[in-house]
């Protein structure tokens, strides 16, 4: 099999004025006088037609700025988009149909983003041809035969009206202004606003300027204005960013109701509860983060998340991952009683300006984890904060005995440095041994980023950086908030992996908030369920069992979950199905495991 390369730099790291241009003195073409690697505005360019592929100038590189990739000749009749010299390389595309929902799964920088851009609008695809981009005619030539071809030519001819919520909605308030209220009735051209506003809940911000609005807020008023408008593609990046559970279910049924009106949607999601529950098929994305990306071809939703689950695509006969994730079903047993008690709190009461929290007594143990689960704006980050010695309870009580770690839930890139300094000053000498790289550096993929600046990072690298230094401090509880927040499947149970490893290592205890079900399902030992009024009240339950956690946050939630058979995650059962109302009837929520290979969808 003949191989084609990609060569990739990232602009950002390459600092030729630092590292004396290794890349270009050691390369052996270039020894050879053959120009494989060549400088365009002091920065190095390879050239991917004379690279002979040794990987001398990835080893020596000493900002990990360079990747050089093989991959089969075949592949390259497919390119479907590149950005420029040395940029990540989209292969192939989603094909969207209408009155069916397109789910797109797979890691950070692998291209979903810029996929929803190209079947957007925002970019013209080039089919690899950066140099000189081919016009519309000869984009429909390319795709002709396939659900594609139809879909360019109306976009050519501007006679296909789209839709697209963009990843990042705290950008929005920067570009729109104005209250609520008047962004939705400016756009509600479906007549669907009122029934929209019920189910998002927004009758409550309808006169509220959108700089005032939260996360949480934000993205529901972005879903909502998508809904509203009239078109016939409908792209949803993230949808389910800074919702609570409940909120992202209420989103899905939403975004799902535009299939009965035979709307094309098409949806990037990182939370597999809700793709699952969201989807009718799924494509797979799969590659080089910021290298190279390759969809896959259409599966069904459940073949389709399995597949990314087990790392290997049947009909393609690829392998895009060494092992498979595998899900754990956790008997539904009473609390595991794991080590002595660490922490014990009598009723605590918070109280603020319209909002109070209380909290009942209740105790944890060492080595075990407890998730946190509730709705928004019912005290889960006040609770944290009075345990991290942030905020006071109402009668003064303190947790000053314990050594307390805390990552708080809005992560700010205030610290002037790198990854390594602000790691460093942490872990002190624990930053050179092979556990501490082991455990947390390679797990939580910080490893690359120590030479970066933290002002640099983005969503998903910030995150994970704020991960590794709670857990590099030694202490006795660790307290996470939304770690989750812009990671991807994949980044998501490795965090929970990593947590539980150093827990168990440190006999340390850990609180976890966390919205992403099937994240907190591979995490707890038991789970704290707050309840109440969003805003008004919140009420933190003792830790409970996670079976009885669970049953009871989804009872009141609505919504039943049952195990896939083959891979044990959890999956959410459609509304008024018969395995929903049977659950329902029996009160189990959670645990109700299928015995047959056959699945209700």
């Amino acid at each position: 099999m003949t191989m084609t390369r990609v060569a990739v730099l990232d602009a950002d790291k390459c600092k030729p004025k630092r590292c004396g241009t290794l890349c270009h003195r050691f390369c052996p073409m270039v020894r050879s006088r053959v120009e494989a690697i060549r400088f365009e505005n002091n920065k190095p360019v390879i050239v991917e037609s004379l690279c002979s592929g040794c990987g001398i100038c990835v080893k020596k590189c000493p900002f990990n700025a360079i990747s050089i990739v093989n991959l089969p000749d075949e592949l390259e009749t497919e390119c479907s988009h590149r950005f420029g010299a040395n940029t990540f390389k989209l292969y192939r595309l989603p094909t969207p149909s209408s009155g069916v929902v397109l789910g797109l799964l797979g890691k950070n920088g692998i291209g979903k983003t810029t996929t929803l851009k190209i079947l957007s609008g925002e970019i013209k695809l080039n089919l690899g041809n950066y140099e000189n981009p081919p016009d519309w005619s000869e984009i429909i030539k390319f795709y002709r035969g396939s659900t594609l071809q139809e879909y360019f030519q109306k976009m050519s001819e501007s006679k296909l009206r789209i839709v697209h919520k963009p990843q990042y909605v705290d950008k929005i308030p920067k570009v729109v202004s104005g209250k609520v209220g008047e962004l939705l009735e400016k756009v509600n051209d479906r007549e669907k606003l009122e029934s929209i506003i019920e189910q998002l809940e927004l009758k409550k911000i309808w006169n509220r300027p959108l700089e005032a609005l939260s996360g949480g807020e934000l993205q529901r008023v972005a879903v909502a204005a998508t809904i509203c408008r009239e078109a016939e593609v409908y792209l949803f990046d993230e949808p389910s960013s800074y919702l609570d559970v409940k909120q992202r279910l209420e989103v899905a049924k939403a975004i799902r109701s535009l299939k009965s009106d035979g709307k094309t949607v098409v949806v990037a999601e990182h939370d597999l509860a809700i793709i699952d529950y969201l989807s009718d098929q799924i494509c797979i994305f799969y590659g080089e983060a910021g290298v190279y990306g390759i969809v896959s071809h259409v599966h069904g939703v459940r073949t389709g998340i399995n597949i990314y689950l087990q790392g290997y695509i049947p009909d393609e006969n690829v392998r895009f991952r060494k092992e498979a994730i595998i899900f754990h079903e956790k008997p539904p047993t009473v609390s595991l009683g794991i080590g002595e008690t660490l922490l014990k709190w009598d009723s605590l009461e918070k109280t603020y300006e319209g909002f109070k929290l209380t909290a009942s007594p209740g105790e944890i143990k060492k080595g075990e984890i407890i998730g946190i689960l509730g709705a928004n704006g019912i005290g889960k980050t006040t609770f944290v904060k009075i345990l991290a010695g942030i905020e006071k309870a109402d009668d003064g009580k303190e947790f000053k005995e314990l050594t307390v770690s805390y990552k708080p839930q809005y992560i700010s890139a205030e610290y002037e440095g790198t990854v390594q300094e602000l790691l460093m000053s942490i872990a002190k000498e624990d930053f050179t041994s092979s556990w501490y790289k082991a455990e947390i550096l390679h797990p939580l993929g910080v490893s690359h980023l120590l030479d970066r600046n933290i002002a640099e990072l983005s969503g998903g690298e910030l995150q994970k950086t704020a991960i590794a230094a709670c857990l590099s401090k030694k202490a006795e509880l660790y307290l996470l908030d939304e770690p989750s927040a812009y990671l991807d499947v994949e980044e998501r149970l490795n965090m929970a992996r990593t947590i539980r490893r150093v827990i168990e290592a440190r006999n340390a205890t850990a609180f976890v908030v966390e919205h992403d079900v099937v994240a907190q399902d591979f995490i707890a030992d038991r789970l704290m369920i707050f309840t109440g009024e969003p805003g008004v009240r919140g009420a933190a339950n003792p830790p409970t069992s996670l079976r009885d956690g669970m049953n009871a946050f989804l009872k009141e939630m609505n919504v039943t979950f049952r195990r896939d058979p083959a891979t044990k995650r959890p999956r959410v059962n459609k509304e008024g199905s018969k395995l929903d109302k049977f659950q329902k009837e029996v009160g189990e929520y959670y645990y109700m495991r299928q015995t047959g290979t056959a699945e209700e969808e």
